[in-house]
């Protein structure tokens, strides 16, 4: 074979390896020739953005009612009596049983008010002062103190003053009992109040007065059970 011979023949299989490989890439490649999925626009994007904002505010806060502004500023007075009583049980000689019970209604209800007061001031509303004998309300332009549910009279209030040793144990857990007592109709009445009890904060604050009142009244009538006849 010549030698120009032997060059065509590596020129035509040179030719022939190309179009093979040109071949195996154009159908390789064919995939990728699929029209792409359009992105979102930005408007799109900002819209569905702001509809899951929405959905998430929703579902985290519900509005709150005027029924609500009344049950937490009520609740302040009631808790300040409660606190009032407590503070005598060192002073005239409670057992060691009702001081330590005293000392706890006096922690956890100081830290209560504050809670409610602070759940007033940021919704704007008026901050009632922690009054031991009730929430104050003016009708016909005269200023009235209004007794919560359970809430002691001035007469019972000084019964208990009155009261030494176990003689005030007795009186002060017969006392708290309806004092606390009450506090359970009054969030059962909230509870029972179209449209109340929503809020966030004063779903949860209600929920814990009701069990841990319920449970006080409880350990409190076992303890006035466990007492020695007067």
């Amino acid at each position: 074979m010549t030698p120009s011979s032997t060059r065509r023949t590596r020129i035509a299989a040179l030719a022939a390896a190309v179009a093979v490989a040109a071949c195996r890439s154009a159908g390789s490649a064919a995939p990728a020739t699929a029209t792409p999925t359009p992105a979102p626009s930005p408007a799109a994007e900002q819209s569905e953005q702001a509809a899951i904002e929405k959905a998430r505010a929703d579902s985290a806060r519900y509005p709150y009612t005027a029924a609500d502004v009344h049950f937490m500023s009520s609740m302040i007075g009631h808790h300040a009596q409660a606190i009032h009583m407590a503070q005598w049980a060192p002073s005239h000689g409670a057992s060691p049983s009702v001081q330590i019970l005293a000392e706890r209604i006096i922690n956890e209800q100081g830290d209560e008010i504050r809670t409610m007061q602070q759940w007033l001031r940021d919704r704007r509303q008026p901050v009632p002062d922690a009054h031991t004998m009730g929430m104050k309300m003016s009708m016909g332009g005269v200023e009235h103190v209004m007794l919560m549910p359970g809430m002691l009279t001035d007469a019972q209030l000084a019964e208990l003053d009155a009261a030494r040793g176990a003689q005030f144990d007795r009186l002060f857990l017969t006392y708290m009992i309806q004092h606390h007592r009450g506090a359970v109709s009054m969030v059962k009445e909230l509870f029972s109040t179209q449209g109340a009890g929503q809020d966030e904060t004063v779903f949860k604050f209600a929920s814990d007065v009701n069990v841990d009142q319920s449970t006080e009244i409880a350990r409190m009538e076992k303890m006035l059970a466990a007492m020695p006849p007067a």
